[in-house]
């Protein structure tokens, strides 16, 4: 048996509440797993996470009108909209992303969303595991795009040119 594998496994989850993979541990249901906050200070959502060596994933519902608040994480991230539509901001660039679409977010940058009203956003997402799943909270005021701006309708990207 590997070493490397087993101290791997002995290892606390970067994130609280999130399930550690571990040696010979390869299929897992996210919708089964106990739920974890996405951002305890600073979000609503909430579902499964499992970390591996590298990576973090996790299955996340946001509730119909709530989000987060404005906040970074020195992981990148992709969120894959599986349901619903978010109201996204990153680093002041705002966007309506519809289910099918997916969001990149770099590291260190600021970024919060919302659901819209009409129905609560799935999303999948995933993490570098340089650092766990959750953020830092922004100071007041940083990045922030205004509420009253509308917000671009976007959706997939177009199709290639043949």
């Amino acid at each position: 048996m590997n070493h490397q594998s087993n101290s791997a496994a002995a290892e606390a989850s970067r994130t609280p509440g999130a399930k550690r993979a571990g040696p010979g541990e390869y299929y897992f249901d996210l919708a089964g797993l106990d739920p974890i906050m996405g951002g305890p200070d600073y979000s609503s959502v909430f579902g499964g996470c499992v970390e591996g060596e590298r990576m973090i994933i996790a299955l996340m519902r946001m509730p119909a009108g709530t989000g987060s608040e404005p906040h970074s994480h020195p992981n990148e991230q992709w969120v894959f909209i599986l349901e619903g539509t978010m109201d996204s901001v990153v680093n002041g660039v705002r966007r309506l992303v519809r289910s099918g679409s997916a969001i990149y977010i770099p590291a260190d940058t600021i970024h919060y969303a919302k659901a819209t009203p009409e129905a609560d956003v799935v999303f999948f997402t995933v993490k570098d595991a340089s650092h766990g799943l959750h953020g830092i909270k922004a100071r007041d005021g940083c990045a922030a795009v205004s509420a009253s701006s509308p917000p671009v309708n976007a959706t997939a990207a177009p199709a290639p040119r043949t």
